[in-house]
């Protein structure tokens, strides 16, 4: 477990922390690559990520509000993904997501892996900035996609 502070906002591994319907919310409703993941799924995801990451406002009574959240799937030796990361829109503008990506970065657990991969459709620039590159050989890549896998409840 591990915690950042910066102003008025905290970064946290702490699990029991995360916000479950607030991380729901944003994935189903929200995010282009999870639209539509039901909520056990999500919960599983959370569950089986050694390291996920809750960025959390203090208002000035003391509670705390989850307002960004990433996740890295990996074996914490070799290989890591870096998945589901967001800040919710009347946040973002405020330098949240460059701290969270240089806190995952940099974060011990982490810098000795030896690759670490994410997708996206639009942060290329943030992501570069923290060392992230294109994929040199992308003829050495394989996938599987379940295309609709929500709609059909084949996730289990």
């Amino acid at each position: 477990m591990t915690i950042w502070r910066e102003k008025a906002f905290t970064i946290s591994t702490v699990k029991e922390d995360l916000d479950i319907e607030t991380i729901f919310n944003f994935l189903n409703q929200e995010s282009y690559w999870a639209k539509g993941v039901p909520r056990e799924v999500v919960e599983k995801s959370i569950e089986n990520s050694p390291l996920c990451f809750g960025i959390y406002k203090e208002d000035v009574e003391g509670t705390c509000k989850q307002v960004g959240f990433a996740r890295i799937i990996t074996d914490l030796a070799t290989f890591a993904y870096l998945c589901d990361v967001f800040v919710l829109p009347n946040y973002r503008g405020l330098g949240l997501s460059k701290w969270l990506i240089d806190v995952i970065t940099n974060h011990s657990q982490l810098k000795g892996v030896r690759r670490m991969m994410l997708a996206t459709n639009d942060a290329h620039s943030l992501y570069a900035k923290y060392g992230f590159e294109q994929i040199d050989k992308p003829e050495l890549f394989m996938q599987i996609t379940r295309k609709n896998v929500y709609k059909h409840g084949t996730n289990n």
